[in-house]
């Protein structure tokens, strides 16, 4: 498992793992961020995410990129 920050842009991965503070884990669960779920990073910016799930962009900072192993 590696943090999702080191993920292959354009490349689809699956969520093994999300670690972290409880509410962190919940905000990133209500977010569609689900053991199991795949996910691809679109883009990086300074060390920032933008990422496909479920059909959705999202942006996430690097502590939350930290936090998801995949």
């Amino acid at each position: 498992m590696i943090p999702l920050i080191y993920a292959v842009v354009g490349e689809q991965n699956v969520i093994k793992k999300i670690t972290g503070r409880p509410d962190m884990k919940k905000h990133l669960e209500d977010m569609g961020f689900v053991v199991g779920a795949v996910i691809t990073v679109v883009s990086t910016v300074g060390g920032n995410l933008i990422v496909n799930i479920k059909d959705t962009k999202v942006a996430l900072d690097r502590e939350l990129g930290t936090r998801i192993m995949i």
